[in-house]
């Protein structure tokens, strides 16, 4: 990825050149013995990554939570919209919200299809998008119209979204995994012949299976006694004849 310049020439804000170049998801320094201490959360007015620790810190400050999803940072697009411009950012959905990524991913080679590709790096996309990340799109913008000013938005107010507890969220510290929904339209009834309820079902196998039972006669006890006490006994031992 093409680096991204900073300080007052840079013709994008400082708080998206910490953003596009920060490193997330490593121990915070300042309570590497806590647990939890993950940076997952940007703050956009200290221009830094800090952990869920750090939050009274920056209470007053806004912020940003980062989430990984394939092993990459990805930022909730309702989030990231409140910042800049995100149109033809290819999003993912993911545990019912959508995402985009941050920064390029590698890739082994390079498409060589027909079908659509971002326009900074060449990665398979969907129709209509054409940037595979936010970074993508800003080195675009920065190549053909040099400002990103038409772009980004003032907000003067961001606050962690509701549920976000600090040590460890909603979304188990910010882990993103893909939702698995069985599809419910696919026909999976019963034939007619075998449309009926489970407890039916159940008395018709119970009902057509029969099992044998050995036929067995009550023994009186003092029967019983005796037989066991004559089967104890041995009898008188004869021996074979002598030819």
């Amino acid at each position: 990825m093409v680096g991204f310049a900073s300080g007052i020439s840079s013709p994008t804000p400082l708080w998206l050149d910490a953003l596009l170049s920060e490193k997330f998801f490593i121990p915070c320094l300042l309570h590497e013995t806590a647990k939890k201490n993950e940076k997952n959360i940007f703050c956009l007015d200290c221009c830094c990554s800090i952990c869920p620790h750090c939050i009274p810190l920056h209470r007053c400050h806004r912020l940003l939570q980062v989430r990984r999803y394939v092993y990459h940072d990805v930022i909730r697009l309702d989030d990231l919209e409140k910042l800049i411009d995100c149109a033809y950012v290819q999003a993912y959905t993911t545990n019912s919200a959508k995402v985009v990524f941050l920064t390029q991913r590698p890739q082994s080679r390079p498409f060589r299809g027909s079908g659509n590709i971002c326009s900074t790096c060449d990665r398979s996309l969907q129709e209509p998008f054409l940037f595979c990340s936010l970074a993508c799109k800003v080195q675009h913008l920065l190549r053909s119209e040099g400002s990103l000013s038409k772009y980004l938005y003032d907000c003067n107010f961001l606050p962690l979204q509701e549920g976000f507890r600090g040590e460890g969220d909603d979304l188990e510290d910010g882990q993103m995994t893909p939702d698995s929904v069985l599809d419910t339209s696919v026909s999976l009834q019963m034939p007619p012949a075998f449309a009926c309820s489970e407890p039916e079902l159940v008395r018709r196998k119970r009902s057509s299976i029969s099992v044998p039972r050995p036929f067995r006669t009550c023994t009186p006890p003092t029967e019983m006694v005796a037989s066991m006490i004559n089967n104890r006994r041995k009898g008188v031992p004869q021996r074979s004849p002598f030819y």
